[in-house]
């Protein structure tokens, strides 16, 4: 040994296993809100749609929507008659006004073609600021939900959040409560549009195929 250097020990046992670190154990993620977190935002929320709703029923607006009323509109505005049309149905989904109220209002006042285009922009406009709305003033409130039923739909969204989106997209169409819903869960705004886009094709396009008989249905 060189003069100097210091003599260093093992105090362990002979034979006996150093002991390791523990793993580091790291977490993907925003940490879980905690129990309870979310009831001021989900109240901020159920307010806003009441809010929305007794506007909607105590002005009359909602039946002054109407599928006759929007096409007048419509037609006599021109192109403008478009703009008014996409803001209209973006606020009217807020107010509960069924959206096959617009789809249909957009084809009687352009036809199947024309009417289809706007329909579809009409409805994609709605549903993406019905997200931003409610992911605004309600958070990601069902994330953290820790129901055995609702965690294996919400592990669906996660794993293909565009599939999931547009199935569920061309199963419930415009429902209100899937905007709601997809906007408290983790689902991105770019994976809800994407998804979204491409689940309002089938429906619009079928309801412009069978115009003549979902005029009839919905009478």
């Amino acid at each position: 040994m060189e003069p100097g250097a210091a003599e260093t020990t093992d105090s362990s046992p002979a034979g006996a296993p150093s002991p390791e670190a523990e793993p580091v154990k790291v977490e993907i993620g925003p940490p879980p809100s905690p129990r309870g977190a979310n009831w001021p935002r989900l109240a901020g929320l159920a307010a806003l749609t009441v809010a929305l709703f007794a506007i909607g029923h105590f002005t009359g607006l909602t039946e002054h929507l109407s599928r006759e009323n929007l096409r007048s509109l419509m037609e006599s505005l021109g192109v403008w008659g478009v703009l008014l049309f996409v803001v209209l149905f973006a606020v009217g989904e807020f107010m509960h006004v069924p959206g096959i109220v617009f789809v249909l209002a957009a084809l009687l006042a352009y036809g199947r073609v024309g009417g289809a285009i706007a329909a579809y922009a009409g409805a994609l406009v709605s549903v993406s600021f019905a997200f931003v709305v409610v992911r605004r003033v309600g958070g990601q409130a069902l994330a953290d939900v820790r129901r055995a039923w609702l965690a294996k739909v919400l592990a669906k969204l996660d794993e293909r959040p565009i599939l999931t989106v547009a199935v569920l997209r061309i199963v419930f169409f415009l429902a209100p409560a899937l905007n709601y819903g997809l906007a408290m869960t983790r689902v991105s705004f770019r994976d809800f549009f994407v998804g979204s886009a491409l689940g309002l094709l089938p429906p619009v396009i079928t309801i412009a195929l069978a115009f003549e008989w979902a005029l009839t249905f919905f009478e």
